[in-house]
């Protein structure tokens, strides 16, 4: 988001757009290109053994991003009670994410305007 933001600012949508594209283009391409060879890597002791640790960072990188955005966007007891009610529902009733972000999002926007 920040690329595509600067890349508005510098040349308006135009830039964000290509701005955008140089993020994430590449990692598509990459996938691509690496999907048909992946299965031959992971055949290889050695190989699949990297795969896995490369996995295994992978989740400890997704981990420790989480934990840092949740404890900067948990700041009271509303956003607690919306993480909580979401990660509740999330679990048992399986609810889809997107569906929990609009309902936090409704219940900020509430929260604002009765402030």
């Amino acid at each position: 988001t920040t690329a595509t933001f600067v890349g508005y600012l510098l040349h308006g949508f135009s830039g964000a757009l290509l701005a955008t594209l140089g993020i994430f283009l590449p990692s598509f391409v990459l996938v691509a290109a690496l999907g048909p060879v992946i299965p031959r890597l992971r055949s290889s002791p050695w190989t699949a053994g990297a795969l896995d640790g490369v996995n295994g960072a992978t989740v400890g990188v997704m981990a420790g991003v989480s934990w840092d955005l949740g404890h900067s966007a948990i700041t009271g007891p509303l956003t607690a009670s919306i993480a909580a009610i979401a990660l509740l529902l999330l679990l048992r009733m399986r609810v889809n994410y997107a569906w929990l972000v609009a309902a936090g999002g409704v219940v900020g926007l509430v929260h604002a305007w009765v402030q």
